[in-house]
């Protein structure tokens, strides 16, 4: 970002994709609000990052958390991050309190902020970046509802870009849909499920996947996707792609 925003809320920021996005925000001259469920590693990252980060311990399904944050804060840009690590087990062997996790959790949170977005509004020129999931496009056949629950993060990108163009909001809504990297715990449990289903220990299947997608490199896709205009890209190793 060549004129980075002056504030930005990153959900999920605690760890993972979520910390190494509020890392390279700040870095590129942003103040940014984090807002995750686990205190300490959350503190963690304020300690790492300094004053120009501040840290909301809330659970980010909250409607009133959303509502709040965006109103106190006037962010112009948002990262929707947070999510639950899925349970592995083909689908005969989910519950559906299992399968349903990540709906309840990464398309429930993804859907409040986007709504508060849209009631506040945030300013025009505003962007919210939804974090999916590569498995969105190609399925996740061991991690129950996890890639139905991103492909839903996608619609809602598209119906959120609609109802801004509609009332002339302004506000730019991304999809960005990262590929299995153990990078994080969600890919971390993702490459050792797959790893097992085909007979590989992790460290051999992980380098059949080679080059291997690193939390920093979500983070600076961010940032370009940020400073681009398309609507939805894949993230690889190799950087952005273009989805459709």
């Amino acid at each position: 970002m060549s004129q980075p925003v002056q504030t930005a809320v990153v959900t999920g920021a605690s760890r993972g994709f979520g910390r190494a996005i509020a890392a390279a925000l700040v870095a590129a001259g942003t103040n940014v609000v984090g807002v995750a469920r686990g205190e300490r590693d959350l503190h963690a990252v304020r300690d790492e990052l300094g004053d120009a980060f501040t840290a909301v311990t809330a659970d980010a399904t909250d409607e009133t958390t959303a509502r709040t944050a965006i109103h106190r804060h006037r962010p112009g840009l948002l990262v929707l991050n947070a999510g639950a690590t899925p349970h592995m087990a083909p689908v005969h062997e989910q519950t559906w309190e299992t399968f349903s996790r990540n709906w309840d959790v990464d398309t429930r949170h993804a859907f409040t902020w986007t709504r508060a977005a849209l009631r506040e509004p945030l300013a025009p020129g505003s962007v919210v970046v939804l974090m999916s999931s590569g498995a969105a496009l190609g399925g996740s056949p061991l991690s129950g509802g996890y890639a139905g629950a991103k492909a839903a993060i996608r619609y809602l990108r598209g119906y959120a870009a609609d109802e801004s163009e509609r009332a002339g909001l302004g506000i730019r809504f991304v999809a960005l849909l990262p590929q299995l990297t153990p990078a994080g715990g969600v890919g971390a449990v993702g490459v050792s499920g797959y790893a097992a289903r085909q007979g590989l220990d992790r460290d051999t299947f992980v380098e059949g996947m080679e080059p291997v997608l690193t939390a920093e490199q979500v983070a600076k896709s961010v940032l370009e996707a940020v400073a681009d205009s398309g609507p939805e890209y894949l993230v690889t190793a190799a950087g952005l792609r273009p989805v459709g």
